[in-house]
């Protein structure tokens, strides 16, 4: 198992992660969601091991990968 480049915390085999360049700066994201939605992402998030940033970055990532034309 490798450590998650944004939290730095063990993963689970499988997790996808997003890998920020050296360069990168952090910067707000902020918008609005249903609360039961954050409830079910957050738990989700907390079931893999993940922060909700990383989970986040994981699902980009992967809904990026399966709409390459």
């Amino acid at each position: 198992m490798s450590d998650d480049p944004v939290t730095g915390k063990p993963q689970k085999a499988g997790v996808i992660a997003f890998k920020p360049r050296k360069s990168d700066t952090l910067a707000p994201l902020n918008f609005k969601v249903p609360r039961q939605f954050r409830h079910e992402f957050k738990l989700f998030a907390i079931e893999e091991g993940m922060s909700m940033v990383a989970l986040l970055q994981a699902s980009f990532k992967l809904m990026k990968s399966q709409r390459k034309r």
